[in-house]
């Protein structure tokens, strides 16, 4: 039987997770200096997560004059001193402010932009799909059938004649009729 993680006090055994365990960590008192830097250092990584949002989802925050002012200048300095002070700075002005919303801002701006990679993978892989196999047109069609048809094999038909080596030996090459099918699959996967 394998023993459960834990510690002693004063020659008794306290496994972590029990009733001792929690009696014994939360004293009750005001939090220590390490558990206010910790705080105080994820605040700032928050405020510094802040700068990396659009204007938009920075407006929808409804942040204090003061703090939206400070991740303004913050976006603008550039020396590392000056922006690690004011990063400080920011940290301190977001002890005032709910971090909540603020997380979940930041986590869905970085979801959304995880969903845009998705979609761009999707594309990619459609186009070489469209390129490689005449069945794959009959799929495309099946699933997105408001498609210009014409339009679609037009830039495949060119695609494929632009990929065709000019010698032997040289690499393929991607001519406009490749991007633009890309840009057309791409945009009918977002609609």
């Amino acid at each position: 039987m394998a023993k459960k993680p834990g510690y002693y006090v004063q020659g008794q055994f306290v496994a972590q997770g029990s009733e001792l365990d929690l009696e014994l960590n939360n004293v009750g008192g005001p939090p220590s200096k390490t558990e206010l830097k910790r705080a105080s250092t994820e605040l700032q990584a928050l405020g510094e997560a802040l700068l990396t949002l659009s204007p938009q989802r920075l407006a929808n925050l409804q942040l204090p004059e003061k703090l939206l002012d400070a991740v303004q200048e913050g976006k603008r300095i550039s020396a590392f001193e000056g922006r690690r002070r004011h990063m400080q700075f920011i940290g301190k002005l977001m002890r005032g402010v709910d971090p909540e919303p603020i997380q979940a801002a930041v986590e869905a701006q970085h979801m959304g932009s995880a969903q845009d990679t998705v979609r761009l993978h999707q594309a990619e892989r459609w186009r070489d799909e469209l390129l490689a196999d005449d069945a794959a047109l009959a799929r495309w069609m099946a699933e997105y059938a408001q498609t210009d048809t014409q339009a679609l094999r037009a830039l495949i038909r060119q695609a494929r004649k632009d990929a065709l080596p000019l010698r032997p030996g040289a690499a393929p090459r991607q001519g406009r009729a490749y991007r633009e099918l890309f840009a057309l699959i791409r945009e009918h996967l977002l609609a």
